[in-house]
């Protein structure tokens, strides 16, 4: 699953993206685990014009704290073959979509096949910034404070990622830039099913060092992506 990710700063953002306002105000970020709940850049389709900064992990509406939104069940990822069925995600993916801004992912690599204790780093051959499919809910906490969350689409891995994390065979979903609209607008179960495939282009990759297992390291820091 994809639990570990890196993302393009403000400025890249600004670069690379036009016709958005780029109201999300961070560095880059070469390293972040999902499990520290980051805010990351994300347009979101209620204004498909902007780049703001959203939260990792989606947090359903019957979750009432931030004590709780820590405790609740793993959300940085939505399978989505489940996505419709399942309570988290059920009443949101119909209507509240986004993308991702993303320049590249952690995944983790079995050498026996069994047991993840390798990492490696995935991006485009191009080295651009690309999307995920994310899907998303504007959550409220204790304070009355109103943020949106999201989780990460993943579908069956296609065959360049099913050799890379070759334990369950899953990737992103990666919305490729001519599918962005159509990932954002779509309208009704079977328009978004249909959109819901695994990566049909070709990725890069490179084994680094196990970024999964780190602890107590800060792993923020550019050659965190070097090839080893």
């Amino acid at each position: 699953m994809c639990y570990h990710t890196a993302t393009p700063g403000k400025k890249e953002l600004q670069k690379a993206i036009k016709g958005k306002d780029v109201l999300y105000d961070q560095p880059e970020i070469f390293h972040v685990s999902g499990f520290t709940r980051p805010y990351l850049p994300v347009t979101l389709n209620s204004n498909v014009d902007e780049i703001i900064p959203a939260r990792w992990k989606l947090i359903p509406y019957w979750v009432k704290s931030e004590a709780d939104a820590n405790k609740a069940a793993n959300t940085l990822n939505a399978k989505g073959e489940e996505i419709f069925e399942k309570a988290s995600y059920k009443n949101v993916i119909g209507d509240k979509r986004g993308l991702l801004y993303v320049n590249g992912f952690f995944e983790p690599h079995a050498t026996n096949g069994k047991t993840n204790d390798q990492n490696f780093f995935v991006y485009m051959p191009s080295k651009k910034i690309f999307t995920l499919g994310i899907t998303y809910n504007i959550w409220m906490n204790e304070e009355c404070k109103e943020y949106p969350t999201f989780s990460i689409l993943t579908t069956a891995a296609n065959d360049q990622m099913a050799d890379i994390h070759n334990v369950g065979k899953r990737m992103p979903l990666i919305v490729p830039e001519e599918s962005r609209d159509a990932w954002l607008f779509a309208d009704g179960r079977q328009e978004i099913e249909q959109l819901i495939i695994p990566f049909k282009g070709e990725l890069a990759s490179h084994r680094t060092t196990e970024v999964t297992k780190i602890r107590g390291t800060d792993t923020n820091v550019p050659n965190i992506q070097d090839a080893i």
